[in-house]
């Protein structure tokens, strides 16, 4: 008979920053009960043209979804609540979130036209619950947005903390501060492994406090004498109260512009923050405004192709525009893959005069993840026996195994997607299966496997165009002069010659089949298309994607 075991195995999260999705099993082997933490999204690069969205591929879970109690959420962020409504139709389980998360997630599902009311769980902050053999406690913390929480995961065999994001900001503005107390209690007991964040380790001393920036804020803010356009991540609701406290004070008012953040700010409203402060004026009275009474807080602080910052510095957004003199100020951190999108629109404002503000000018932002100082209080707090570095790219995570050892943990192990490590029993963890992981791709409101045929045809008309061939057979099977057309392709070297080459071979090539006989289209189909495809890779060093259609009169 198995003795009782305690995994943990992420599916997303662990070599990349980014679509977290965590599990954790507890029982015998032939009987383990499963929940999941987290089910957060990435966003897609120029790599994969048509796509927004990614996340983790929840195949694994999916098959055990009998044995599934439940998905526990510890805070609100794209990167951790993302997929949820595309995931959960699979599953069907109850949601466990804290209250600001539980608002956001609804407005996800009911855009999807799904009632989710009966299975989503509310929890208050400090809250406890208990899915099978886990008591859960939800422990808050302090990030870059409302209701961050550690989950304090306990089980027959031991005891788990999975920080989630934090940081230790002693005077977070909006919301609690960090449960330091219960943290030091973690510490007082044993505790089986602390699986942690990771996205900071590089950066010496602390994160900061958001306190601090709203001081340089308002120094910053008070010197302008023109319109200022703020630009931040929508999520960050102590940022946004940070703008509207320096309005104020330097007595203008506040229009919020963008989708994302009109309902970031419903939803703070809606779980009773936010009450405080001046009523944010609609964007098309805002203009009517003189220009140094008005402050924009914009969506688009990573250059989205949709967000209100590109569309106001492009001059295609309806009410907001920018000026010589104006000031624009980029109150967030550049995500690593962000650059030249975003150097873009930094060049596009300088070129229109206005004066350009970012972090790298001044000190208008601060991380929510723990530099090395707030992870050494952490690890002081709780003093786990043993340390599994997550929401990193392998780079992250390997610095963080040095730093535990240095902390003097006695066991840390690096992982990746899919590996299934088992923390109980054994003296240490370690790695003892692969779960199958890969990532799905939202390719419009269709998810498809990261191999899918749609996203290779696509990136290969990215890279090399389109050709299309049509084939006109009269009733007798006579082949007419073929319609050929192209796009994407080097028109200075596709001239005449080619068409004629391209012409003459196609004639050639159907004289071998019987024209009258559909069964050989498929073959003459591909021996067109590979010809055709050769002649103007010779010509052009272009292999463009290529389709054949057959038309009979």
């Amino acid at each position: 008979m198995s003795k009782e075991e305690l995994l943990f195995c992420p599916l997303g999260g662990s070599g990349q920053i980014g679509g977290n999705m965590n599990l954790y099993a507890y029982g015998k082997e032939e009987n383990q009960k499963w929940i999941i933490v987290d089910t957060g999204v990435s966003f897609a690069d120029d790599s994969v043209p048509g796509i927004d969205l990614i996340y983790p591929d929840p195949g694994f879970i999916i098959d055990k979804k009998d044995d599934l109690l439940g998905i526990v959420l510890t805070h609100a962020h794209e990167d951790h609540i993302g997929a949820i409504s595309h995931i959960w139709p699979d599953l069907k389980c109850n949601i466990y979130a804290t209250p600001f998360t539980a608002v956001l997630i609804t407005e996800k599902f009911k855009e999807k036209k799904i009632d989710i009311s009966s299975n989503l769980k509310i929890i208050q902050l400090n809250g406890k619950i208990k899915l099978g053999p886990f008591d859960i406690e939800f422990i808050t913390l302090t990030h870059s947005i409302l209701e961050p929480n550690g989950l304090c995961i306990k089980t027959p065999s031991g005891t788990v903390l999975h920080t989630g994001d934090w940081k230790i900001d002693p005077n977070p503005l909006i919301g609690d501060k960090i449960n330091e107390k219960k943290l030091k209690e973690l510490g007082q007991n044993k505790l089986l492994a602390m699986i942690c964040d990771s996205t900071n380790i590089f950066n010496p001393g602390r994160a900061g406090s958001e306190s601090d920036v709203r001081d340089s804020l308002l120094k910053i803010m008070s010197l302008k004498s023109k319109r200022i356009i703020v630009t931040s991540f929508a999520s960050n609701v102590a940022r946004m109260e940070s703008i509207f406290y320096c309005a104020e004070k330097i007595g203008r008012q506040v229009s919020l512009v963008g989708r994302s953040m009109n309902r970031i700010f419903k939803a703070a409203r809606q779980c009773g923050y936010l009450n405080n402060i001046q009523e944010p004026i609609d964007p098309r009275d805002a203009k009517k405004l003189p220009k140094e009474k008005i402050i924009y807080i914009c969506t688009g602080s990573q250059g989205e192709p949709m967000g209100a910052m590109k569309r106001i510095i492009k001059d295609i957004h309806p009410d907001v525009f920018i000026e010589k003199g104006d000031a624009v100020i980029f109150s967030s951190k550049i995500i690593p893959g962000n650059e030249k999108k975003l150097y873009s629109l930094h060049n596009d404002i300088v070129r229109k005069e206005a004066e350009l503000i970012t972090e790298e000018t001044d000190f208008v932002h601060v991380s929510g993840h723990p530099n090395r100082e707030d992870l050494k209080d952490m690890y002081n707090w709780v003093k786990p026996e043993s340390i599994i570095p997550v929401h990193g790219e392998h780079r992250h995570m390997s610095e963080h195994i040095k730093f535990a050892k240095e902390m003097q943990i006695p066991h840390a192990l690096r992982i990746e997607d899919g590996d299934i490590v088992r923390l109980f029993p054994g003296n240490n963890p370690e790695i003892i299966d692969k779960a199958p992981s890969g990532k799905m791709y939202l390719d419009g409101s269709i998810p498809v496997g990261e191999n899918s045929q749609s996203i290779k045809e696509r990136r290969n008309l990215s890279l090399n165009g389109y050709l299309e061939i049509t084939l006109i057979l009269n009733n007798s099977g006579k082949l007419n002069k073929p319609v050929i057309s192209y796009k994407g392709i080097p028109e200075n070297s596709f001239d005449e010659k080619i068409i004629f080459q391209m012409e003459d071979e196609i004639f050639n090539t159907c004289r071998t089949f019987s024209m009258k006989n559909k069964n050989h289209e498929k073959n003459l189909i591909e021996t067109v298309k590979q010809s055709c495809r050769k002649i103007i890779k010779e010509k052009t060093g272009k292999k463009p994607f290529t389709n054949i259609n057959i038309a009979r009169l």
